[in-house]
């Protein structure tokens, strides 16, 4: 499935850290931006407490955004459970159940399967270090799928990497990428240092020297995505100080979709006249399963 091209100029950038339940004390945070010349400039942070105020939010206005949560399910737990083998239907029959449902399908998949291997993997998670979409603890990412897909469905977004072409037609580009700032994270310290913690009890000056470490890195475009951020010192200063890391996040995740946007552009400009565009690259490798999809800079 191909589309007309997304238009190459300043589309808002969006980075986000989902909460599958939002609340006031720990809301989903968003970091806003832009890219230019190679610098992703932070413009502003926004926090929502519900999901209802996150949705209205998707549909203002155009964005290529970087959500923190899963947007496909493994081939092989799909086929194992005879579901939809097109991203659409598949991921429209997962949301319409129920989560005691699903929860009985895991297990009930999982038990039949050897120790050490009970999860089923998209071949991104590998690359990526990420958990695996159909877990439903410590992290409950298929919840954060489950909660998080209606929203920027209803918003007409467009899943490149599910080869989906989005269904906004109001003139906006929306475009949303699969972010995980887990991977850029174990870049910028080196390995998997903890910078974070919803616990307050186990909040330390380690993290906030680890947040610290990561922001410097990120403004001096120490990874190898190849960009620099620019923020404000507030900016900076409720990044490092939010201890459960979710402001960091965000703007990891806005980093991310920033280095894909810009490896749209190139691919674009290079594109002969005619030639498809839209759905195709966003600096993904060729292959990439429109089921299963791909995480944003693996």
């Amino acid at each position: 499935m191909t589309s007309a091209p997304v238009p190459v100029g300043a589309v808002p950038l969006l980075g986000c850290d989902f909460s599958s339940s939002p609340t006031a004390r720990k809301p989903i945070a968003q970091a806003m931006g832009r890219l230019a010349d190679g610098v992703v400039w932070l413009d502003g942070l926004e926090h929502f407490p519900s999901l209802p105020l996150w949705q209205q939010r998707l549909g203002q206005g155009s964005w290529v955004g970087g959500f923190d949560l899963p947007f496909g399910l493994p081939r092989e737990l799909v086929q194992a459970f005879g579901w939809p083998l097109d991203w659409l239907p598949c991921v429209r029959h997962y949301l319409a159940l129920p989560r005691a449902e699903l929860r009985a399908y895991f297990k009930a998949f999982c038990a039949q399967r050897p120790v050490g291997g009970k999860w089923a993997h998209r071949a991104t998670d590998r690359p990526a270090g990420s958990s695996p979409s159909m877990q439903w603890v410590n992290p409950p990412v298929a919840w954060m799928m489950h909660a998080g897909l209606p929203g920027l469905l209803a918003a007409g977004a467009a899943f490149p990497a599910h080869r989906h072409p989005g269904t906004v037609a109001t003139g906006h580009t929306r475009v949303a990428l699969e972010a995980y700032p887990g991977l850029l994270a174990r870049e910028l310290l080196g390995g998997r240092i903890p910078y974070k913690s919803d616990d307050a009890a186990r909040q330390t000056p380690a993290h906030a020297q680890a947040r610290q470490h990561m922001l410097a890195a990120l403004v001096a475009g120490r990874s190898r995505l190849g960009l620099a951020l620019h923020l404000s010192p507030d900016h900076a200063k409720v990044a490092v100080a939010d201890a459960r890391g979710d402001t960091l996040d965000a703007v990891l995740a806005l980093v991310q979709a920033a280095w894909c946007w810009q490896a749209q552009i190139r691919t674009q400009a290079a594109a002969g006249p005619g030639e498809p565009g839209g759905l195709v690259d966003w600096g993904m490798p060729p292959g990439v399963d429109p089921l299963e999809g791909w995480i944003a800079t693996a």
